[in-house]
């Protein structure tokens, strides 16, 4: 394969050896936060969601923050592969103006036209997503402690500075600025124990949906602070990838089933500000049950660019330019897709996956 990657973690490779993979074996799929990176696996979901997922017989929890959470609320709609495809076409040709005067918009700005756009998209759709009869939806918020109670200018200054300071000596100081709070479809918790950061469980309804969404993808100074959602404790929630960055939970503590990662790299980063952290980035026994479909990091640098899309891009390129080369990269992507399909059609060759 030259453009997709599997890695896969060596419990999922004593299976995949021993039995292929099949849908059935899938209990569970994280998608990370990250932003424009999320795009490049639009065909992959297309075809997860789309087609290979829906023919599993049991119940499979899609766990999202930021783009993670909304392309898992998009796994959920009645037509998948539609509604990725405008997800995908939408996220490209977001534009919002910033205000006289300004070079960029605004977080209170930014706020409002992504409010908006989560309603268009989503809107009459919610319930049915919910009530999913076997995709268990669940979106990721980092709900503030502390002086990230509440989300003034001052207070988140000051919170963020002590989170990324103490983050830096210890990835469990983060409980002490954020608390972990997952939004789950119909009452049903993940199948993960989830005792590493304080963690809050809370019912995703059609009265949080909006809100909870809107706040798993608040980056903190770009947006505002989505606070006191209907159901949560009150407080200020921002962008859950900020604590569960790309998921390193402790997977490998189910009791059943794999756990498949379309992600848009190989290293599953804890948390936001781990990114820097490299020591941090090492797989774990906790991913024994994961596999990881990812671009080849040689295809990602024949994209425009060299690179995978990103928030630099904003700053970087005019409108315009920039929804050229994000078009132009999620094209390419389907590539991913058809080598994931021949991969299966082959009978999942294990010779073709790599180590976490």
């Amino acid at each position: 394969m030259k453009a997709l990657h599997i890695h896969a973690g060596e419990r999922a490779r004593q299976h995949i050896e021993q039995h292929g993979l099949q849908p059935d074996d899938i209990r569970l799929v994280p998608a990370a936060a990250g932003g424009p990176k999320g795009l490049m696996l639009t065909h992959l979901d297309q075809h997860l969601f789309g087609h290979w997922l829906p023919q599993s017989r049991h119940d499979v929890h899609l766990v999202g923050a930021s783009i993670g959470a909304w392309r898992m609320a998009t796994a959920a709609m009645p037509d998948a592969a539609a509604a990725f495809e405008a997800l995908a076409h939408g996220y490209i040709h977001q534009h919002i103006e910033p205000e006289a005067g300004r070079r960029f918009p605004s977080a209170a700005r930014i706020t409002a036209g992504f409010t908006e756009t989560l309603q268009a998209f989503f809107g009459v759709s919610v319930p049915g997503l919910l009530g999913h009869p076997r995709f268990r939806l669940h979106v990721l918020t980092a709900r503030g402690r502390q002086v990230l109670h509440r989300g003034t200018p001052a207070r988140t200054a000051l919170g963020f500075a002590g989170l990324a300071l103490s983050n830096a000596l210890s990835r469990k100081a983060v409980g002490a600025f954020l608390e972990r709070t997952v939004f789950s479809s119909q009452g049903v918790r993940p199948p993960v124990p989830l005792n590493d950061l304080p963690t809050r469980h809370v019912p995703l309804t059609a009265s949080n949906f909006m809100p909870a969404m809107l706040a798993s993808c608040s980056i903190p100074f770009m947006l505002e602070a989505v606070h006191d959602i209907p159901g949560a404790p009150a407080g200020a929630h921002w962008d859950g990838g900020l604590v569960d960055y790309h998921f390193h939970w402790p997977f490998a503590h189910m009791k059943d089933g794999l756990v498949l990662y379309p992600h848009f790299q190989r290293q599953v980063v804890p948390g936001w500000l781990d990114k820097g952290l490299r020591w941090r980035h090492r797989a774990t026994p906790w991913l024994s049950n994961l596999i990881v479909l990812a671009p080849n990091p040689e295809w990602v640098r024949t994209l425009p660019g060299g690179k995978l899309p990103d928030r630099t891009d904003f700053k970087a390129l005019p409108p315009t330019q920039r929804m050229k080369v994000w078009a132009e990269a999620v094209g390419r992507s389907r590539q991913l897709a058809e080598e994931w399909q021949q991969w299966l059609a082959q009978g999942c060759p294990p010779s073709a996956l790599s180590a976490l």
